[in-house]
């Protein structure tokens, strides 16, 4: 039996490897990142939501190659700063800074706060599936937490070492499978494994 393809639109490795990982279940699909499919493009988020920006993504990609893609929007929403970073995570300390200094601007952003109870965040996946033919699926989930006073753990990427869920736990100190089972980018993925097995894949 042919496998079939479907794109993850992302140059994102740390985002890649945790959508590969989730859809190992499904045997008769070949993940591809962006990358090995051969489409080199950088893409401009220009959308003013989680759900525009995953549009985009997925639009663009589908149309250069005409076969099945993911892409997703995620970000922290931090309800001290009125939910910023939020579309704007990746950027939010400027262009081509390391996941360490985006969680120190962060927290420097933060630290007037000192009352935990206060720090409530939540992560945003929106995730935006076009089948082969062109037709627009989308999942949105979330993850809620608190910011952390202090980064801790060596997995995840992003903000995950300052994520902190009601466990005590940092999302950097998850392992990837750990991860996956309570992450919004592992739920939105979880239902769009449970919509492709519907869907015979």
């Amino acid at each position: 039996m042919d496998r079939h393809e479907i794109i993850i639109c992302s140059d994102n490795q740390g985002k890649i490897s945790e959508i590969k990982k989730c859809l190992d279940s499904l045997k008769n699909i070949k993940i591809l990142s962006k990358k090995e499919a051969g489409v080199e493009i950088d893409i401009e988020e220009t959308g003013k939501t989680f759900r525009e920006n995953a549009w985009i993504k997925a639009k663009t990609v589908y149309e250069m190659i005409h076969k099945p893609v993911i892409a997703d929007d995620s970000g922290l929403c931090v309800d001290a700063l009125n939910g910023e970073p939020g579309i704007y995570s990746a950027r939010y300390a400027g262009e081509n800074k390391t996941d360490t200094e985006k969680c120190l601007y962060l927290l420097n952003k933060m630290q007037d706060i000192t009352d935990l109870a206060k720090r409530t965040c939540h992560f945003t996946t929106c995730l935006c599936y076009i089948d082969k033919n062109g037709y627009e699926h989308y999942f949105e989930r979330y993850l809620e937490g608190r910011i952390a006073f202090e980064p801790r753990g060596h997995n995840g990427h992003g903000y995950d070492p300052i994520f902190l869920l009601p466990n005590g736990k940092h999302v950097a100190e998850l392992s990837l499978v750990e991860k996956n089972k309570i992450s919004h980018r592992g739920q939105a993925i979880r239902s769009l494994v449970e919509y492709l097995r519907h869907n015979g894949l």
